[in-house]
């Protein structure tokens, strides 16, 4: 991987970055073309004259031309209904008679949409359940004493260096941040415009940020749209606790609620504990129901349908009371009304040692393909030792394939690491059944940082279990990758203060050139670096402390390229904390859908 620094101030790339690779509108219908289906008018007195001057038939009586207009009428509305039928785009107009050389088909117009506000819930802090869990509702304990839960948000001003107005505050409760005001609509600046000469400077792009603000429950980062353009908005829940049952690290993006999730990695086995949590931050009473995939099939679970989350609040369901004994667990999350947003809080307790903890959030939806980066993988060889002793078995890394459909995949698992691809015991091509979850080992290979690449032939979600700590005796910890989309331009990605942070780039095939730009605790956008990176590798970058004196809250990420993923890694020196949190997906531009009218 090749860096190009424009400044001092730009983050340095860390030792585990591979070094010496090279660079490697819709037509508008015409106002003046005839209607279809108009004929000239006819008056119905007029004379008719047959061949040779003849007189024509005689003029027609009322009846006849009442029976004249029925037919007319009736004629109309055939028309009428072939019209309707092609404009809904069902039926072609050519297949219903042979059209002139100068007929064409009309295109609906594009109408732009408004962009609306960004809206990402971040969890709440990680919970200890109380006693023995009986059904599906939980009771929590206090936290321990060391436990630490904080949000990081950054706020991207716009292309004239306006910030919109953006807050964090709690799930349906009051404001903890205003992290900028709100800009009033009549001085809301047009869209930067491009000034050719010498005279022409870019905005300098500012943040706001509100680094490691303390939670105690969910909160929902919002910022408004300005300039008709959706704002770039990011936030990080992390969570550290150095003693207590639920040991380690864990963190989370602040999601964007939807309708349609799906969350690979649970387990509700013996000393495992898995509760999914659903928060709704509209106005609007969201319907939920789940999904849920075992390793040995789809599993039917008496109320797991119909679940009412109230606005402005959150609903957690112990999965143990629907899907009990399960050491792998899957969970598609649907909801009707308003959209919610899911997260998984997992956790291990092997005996009285403290296994992890780690939140499980959605990934990509099934598709033929699916990547992950971000995965941390330790010694091969003292991983194989951990894994053969009893209750132990996730304690190493894998990657957990869930296939939704009737139909079993044949899934090919590629692991590319700094040096390129690595080969996996037992080929890397599986067979994974349908309607189940199924789990592939990676672990055997170099320790280092890794991305997974896998695809099949059918449709099927992905997430990759990462482990940290190698003595049975003490305490460990773990993290679940889940798949992403493929990088485009100006993902904000926040990053706690605290621990040792990277960014982790994969890039399956070609060639990927990968723009990364610190964000300071002040608010400036510092100078950017870039990375090239060549297909079938993965690089790292370690994040500074500060740049500038200042600390460094985030990331602007751009990519451009071949196909690229990226992912933030997490872990304490001294301690087997790991989290990893992939990339989430940039601020979408204006937007424009086809609309037409009809009846």
């Amino acid at each position: 991987m090749r860096e190009d620094h424009r400044d001092d101030d730009a983050g340095q790339p860390g030792a585990d970055a591979p070094a010496g690779q090279a660079t490697g509108p819709a037509r508008q219908p015409d106002d003046t073309a005839a209607q279809p289906g108009s004929t000239p008018a006819q008056p119905d007195t007029a004379p008719v004259r047959g061949r040779a001057g003849r007189p024509g038939p005689a003029p027609r009586t009322p009846a006849a031309r009442r029976l004249r207009s029925a037919a007319a009428a009736v004629g109309g509305l055939a028309a009428a209904a072939v019209l309707v039928a092609a404009g809904g785009g069902l039926i072609a107009a050519d297949r219903l008679a042979p059209q002139g050389p100068g007929s064409r088909q009309l295109q609906a117009p594009l109408t732009a949409v408004p962009a609306g506000s960004s809206v990402g819930i971040c969890p709440g802090p990680a919970r200890l359940l109380q006693g023995t869990p009986v059904g599906t509702d939980p009771q929590f304990s206090p936290e321990s004493a060391t436990a630490r839960s904080a949000v990081t948000a950054v706020v991207l001003s716009s292309g004239n260096g306006t910030l919109p107005g953006s807050r964090l505050a709690a799930l349906g409760g009051r404001t903890l941040a205003e992290l900028a005001k709100p800009v009033p609509p009549a001085s809301a600046p047009a869209p930067s415009a491009t000034v050719a000469g010498p005279a022409a400077s870019a905005p300098v792009p500012t943040a706001a940020v509100e680094p490691q603000r303390g939670v105690q429950s969910a909160t929902v980062l919002s910022a408004d749209a300005l300039a008709n353009q959706q704002p770039s908005a990011a936030g990080l829940l992390s969570y550290t606790a150095a003693d207590g049952d639920l040991r380690g690290a864990a963190a989370a993006a602040c999601q964007r609620p939807s309708n349609d999730q799906w969350l690979v990695g649970a387990n509700t086995a013996l000393g495992r504990t898995a509760v999914l949590h659903l928060s709704n931050a509209s106005g609007t009473p969201a319907t939920v129901s789940l999904d849920l995939f075992g390793a040995k099939g789809t599993i039917q679970a008496p109320g797991s349908r119909g679940l009412l989350v109230a606005p402005g609040k959150t609903r957690s369901i112990i999965l143990a009371g629907l899907a009990p004994g399960q050491d792998r667990l899957s969970v598609r999350v649907r909801s009707t009304g308003g959209p919610v947003s899911a997260i998984i809080q997992q956790s291990v307790l092997r005996g009285l040692t403290p296994g992890g903890v780690d939140f499980i959030a959605p990934g990509a939806a099934p598709a033929a393909r699916q990547v992950i980066s971000g995965i941390d993988i330790q010694n091969p060889a003292a991983v194989r030792a951990l894994g053969g002793k009893t209750g132990f078995a996730d304690a190493t890394p894998g990657l957990q394939i869930t296939v939704p459909g009737a139909a079993d995949a044949v899934v090919e698992v590629k692991l590319f690491g700094r040096d390129g691809q690595k080969p996996l015991p037992g080929g890397g091509v599986v067979t994974a059944k349908a309607g189940a979850v199924t789990e592939i080992p990676l672990a055997g290979v170099p320790a280092g940082h890794y991305t997974v690449s896998a695809t099949s032939d059918v449709s099927f979600a992905a997430a990759a279990r990462i482990t940290r700590g190698l003595d049975a005796g003490e305490a460990a910890d773990f993290a679940w990758a889940p798949s992403s989309g493929r990088l485009g331009s100006q993902h904000v990605v926040p990053m706690p203060q605290k621990g040792e942070r990277f960014l982790v780039f994969g890039a399956p095939e070609g060639r990927a050139r990968i723009s990364y730009t610190p964000i300071t605790a002040d608010g400036k956008v510092r100078a950017a670096a870039t990375a090239d990176i060549a297909g079938g590798t993965t690089a790292s970058v370690r994040v500074p402390d500060d740049v500038g004196g200042s600390p460094v809250a985030g990331y602007l990420v751009s990519a451009s390229g071949d196909a690229a993923y990226g992912a933030v890694l997490l872990q304490q020196e001294g301690r087997a904390d790991i989290a990893s949190v992939a990339v989430t997906p940039g601020a979408a531009g204006s937007q424009e859908v086809p609309v037409s009218l009809g009846y």
